[in-house]
């Protein structure tokens, strides 16, 4: 969810509630657009963490700690200049907006008593934190912005902090009822719900405005005519209850992969009854169940950059040779033409001279026989002329069979990248990471990677899952594994799956020769669709046989294997077994 005003409103109210007269105890900065308080009071400790990066913008508490840079940035050292040993006085919501002033109680470097106040803005790619002094005055902010960036609005040292115009929305918690009907009244009608929420009060995100809707009409798009007014004052009326009173319910949604999307401050019901929800005692658990496994992934994604680079610029390398080649293969078709040019000039010879430029015969490899030109080289006797034609045709014949052979390579190698970049995107651990570096380094890309040591790689495990019978599904990682499980761990009445004519995952399910029931086929198969990179269609073909009909060409690259005997199931791509819609096969 959008990190709106009545987050921003919980998340304060937890603060006010555990950390009031708290002790700065470190100030730290691990990422360039993220900040961190560490604050002490009564014996707890917890981080107070402000992240005003364009990706998910937040204030919150956190007990998670993280790593530093080995070097304080500029903007961390002058944050602990000002707010080492502040005490926290007091927190607010200017005009419920997304905008956060924390009250600190400080010493200044002369050792007298200072307030200072730290402003949090979280107003999506403008968000900012800005420290000003006890008179409004600004001392320095994460972000400074000056007449060049901006020109209605600065954040500059010495500048009075001033908040951003306001929009002229009613606040939620100040609207009664005659207000409500006031603005539902004057609202364009054609209009959603979801619209009139949003543009009539301040502070409420997009999701909220649907789960309102969905409570009061059983829907989330729904326009303004079609909706009972009273249920949705009522709703609206329960939903100022529960920010008034602080009532809250931090709450995680989960995808089909088990992984987080979504999070509130209050149950969110209009997704539907599948959807996997998990609650929380504070705003701050929720808050680090949510990011930190999302904030995991991003640091892997980030250091597995580099080698993404590397493929992606050798697919593009690749995609132009075999492009050139194929030019070239088009020019080789002329093979045929110039071993005709020589024939015919040959049964033409008696009527030719050293000299002509061209020479007018009958073609009588056509059956019509019409009349063809064929430009001659004056330097060349007839004779040579027609040897000239045959050395043409050679070239061109032999060029055909090379480059053939080398787009086919070419093409293999394509296939090959196009799989590691794949697995790339699915990479989950470190480990993931340093298995998919030594398989490209194996392969020839040594030389591309800087740095690169190869070592002892400890063998990883491959995904498993339990089908509804309990038969084991292996699930390869990379293309390394993927031959591993085909052609070492799998026996030969095993079943193999695979997405078709795509990259991705082999999936061996570990019958020995039994005969499953369907629904265990398509478990297998939807699970294989999922682990490869068609994992978002709809619907997708799967290719399995038996690993007997598995054959890996010599001198193939990892994970390429040729097939045969083998049938399609057309699945759903799912995260797990459970997941697996059943199918007609």
């Amino acid at each position: 969810m959008a990190y709106d005003a009545c987050m921003m409103r919980a998340v304060l109210s937890e603060i006010e509630a555990q950390f009031i007269d708290a002790k700065v105890e470190r100030v730290l900065q691990p990422q360039q657009d993220e900040l961190d308080l560490v604050l002490r009071s009564r014996g707890e400790t917890k981080r107070l963490v402000f992240n005003v990066g364009p990706n998910a913008p937040r204030m919150q508490l956190s007990t998670q700690s993280k790593e530093n840079p080995l070097k304080a940035p500029m903007f961390c050292m002058q944050m602990r200049k000002h707010l080492g040993g502040a005490r926290l006085l007091s927190v607010e919501q200017p005009g419920f907006d997304r905008i956060a002033k924390i009250h600190f109680s400080a010493y200044d470097e002369m050792g007298y008593p200072t307030s200072l106040c730290l402003i949090c803005e979280i107003m999506g790619k403008y968000a900012n934190l800005i420290l000003a002094n006890g008179e409004g005055k600004i001392v320095t902010a994460m972000k400074l912005i000056d007449f060049s960036a901006s020109t209605i609005r600065q954040v500059l040292p010495g500048m009075t902090y001033r908040l951003p115009e306001s929009q002229g929305k009613l606040s939620p918690l100040e609207a009664g009822r005659e207000d409500f009907f006031s603005r539902f009244t004057a609202f364009p009608k054609e209009r959603t719900v979801e619209k009139f929420i949003t543009q009539s009060f301040s502070g409420i995100a997009t999701q909220i405005s649907h789960e309102l809707c969905f409570r009061a009409s059983g829907t989330i798009d729904l326009p303004l005519l079609n909706v009972d007014a009273e249920r949705l004052w009522r709703t609206f009326s329960e939903w100022q209850d529960l920010l008034l009173k602080h009532d809250y319910l931090p709450t995680v949604v989960y995808n089909n992969a088990g992984k987080p999307s979504d999070n509130s401050y209050m149950d969110i019901t209009y997704l539907g009854t599948d959807v996997k929800k998990t609650s929380y005692r504070s705003l701050a658990e929720m808050f680090d169940a949510y990011f930190a496994e999302r904030d995991r992934l991003e640091k892997i994604h980030q250091r597995g950059k580099d080698v993404l680079t590397l493929v992606q610029n050798a697919i593009s390398r690749t995609e132009k040779k075999i492009a050139l080649q194929k030019e070239a293969l088009l020019e080789s078709e002329r093979a045929v033409e110039f071993k005709r040019y020589g024939d015919l000039i040959t049964a033409n010879i008696y009527k030719m001279k050293r000299g002509d430029e061209v020479l007018v015969c009958v073609d009588y490899y056509d059956e019509n026989c019409p009349e063809v030109e064929i430009k001659l080289d004056t330097r060349l006797s007839p004779a040579q002329n027609a040897q000239r034609m045959y050395k043409h045709y050679t070239k061109q014949k032999n060029a055909k069979e090379t480059l053939t052979a080398l787009i086919g390579e070419w093409e293999g190698e394509l296939r090959y990248l196009e799989s590691v970049a794949d697995f790339l995107s699915r990479a989950t651990t470190e480990e993931d990471l340093l298995q998919i570096r030594d398989e490209l380094y194996h392969s020839g890309y040594a030389s591309r990677m800087k740095g690169y040591q190869p070592g002892k790689i400890s063998k990883q495990k491959p995904l498993e899952y339990v089908t509804s019978s309990g038969y084991r599904l292996l699930v390869g990682r990379n293309n390394a594994q993927n031959d591993y499980l085909t052609f070492k761990v799998a026996a030969k009445g095993d079943l193999w799956f695979h997405a078709k004519d795509m990259p991705g995952s082999h999936a061996i399910l570990l019958c020995d020769g039994e005969e499953p029931d369907a629904r265990d086929y398509t478990e297998a198969a939807a699970v294989a669709a999922y682990h490869s990179s068609g994992r978002d269609a709809d619907l997708l073909a799967v290719d399995y046989t038996r690993v007997k009909n598995i054959k890996k060409p010599q001198g193939a690259k990892s994970g390429f294997v040729i097939y045969k005997t083998n049938y399609t199931a057309y699945v759903k791509p799912a995260a797990s077994p459970e997941k697996a819609e059943t199918r007609e096969r």
